[in-house]
C-alpha cells in the first residue's frame, strides 16, 4: 500500500520504493543513494522543511548499512503535521551517501555521528570527521562485524 507522498513522487517520475507504514502510521520510503540529494531538495521545497532526526544502523553482519531521515511537514498547524521516514541503504564495502547538510543544517552532528559509529561517508558534508571517538580510533564501533580491541584506556576521573 502506497501513502500520499509515495503517490505524489510516483506521479512526478521520482524513483523510490514504498516500505509501507510503521506502527504509528508514518509512511516509510526507500531512496537510492544516487537519487537522495535531488529528492531531498524536492521534499524540502514541497514543505518537509523540518528534519526531526537522522540516524543510521547496520542491517546485518556483512550486509547493508542504512541512513534514516525523519522529516516533518508543518503546513497549516503543528497539530496536523505530516511525517515521513526516508531510508537510504548503501553497501558496507564503500558506504557513501550524499549529505543533506545544505538542505537541512540540523543534520550536521547527526551525519557526523553516523560516520563516526558506522563509517558511512556523507559526500559534500563540510566537516565530516569523528565526533564521539578519538581521531586515532580504528574501525566503526556500531557495525555488527566490529571486533572490539583488547585494550581499554583507564582515565583519571579527577
Amino acid at each position: 500500500m502506497q501513502g500520499t507522498l509515495s503517490v505524489w513522487l510516483a506521479k512526478r517520475g521520482l524513483v523510490h520504493r514504498s516500505l509501507g507504514f510503521d506502527y504509528q502510521g508514518i509512511e516509510t520510503l526507500q531512496i537510492k543513494p544516487e537519487d537522495w540529494h535531488s529528492i531531498a531538495v524536492i521534499l524540502y521545497v514541497y514543505g518537509y522543511n523540518y528534519l526531526r532526526s537522522q540516524c543510521a544502523y547496520d542491517v546485518a553482519p556483512g550486509g547493508l548499512l542504512a541512513s534514516v531521515y525523519h522529516l516533518t511537514r508543518i503546513e497549516y498547524s503543528v497539530n496536523q503535521a505530516e511525517e515521513v521516514c526516508i531510508k537510504v541503504f548503501t553497501h558496507r564495502s564503500n558506504p557513501r551517501i550524499p549529505s543533506v547538510f545544505w538542505v537541512w543544517k540540523s543534520t550536521d552532528f547527526q551525519e557526523r555521528e553516523s560516520y563516526d559509529m558506522l563509517g558511512i561517508t556523507y559526500d559534500s558534508h563540510p566537516r565530516l570527521k569523528r565526533i564521539l571517538m578519538p581521531e586515532s580510533w580504528i574501525g566503526w564501533p556500531l557495525r555488527k562485524d566490529y571486533i572490539a580491541p583488547n585494550f581499554y584506556e583507564i582515565q583519571d576521573a579527577y
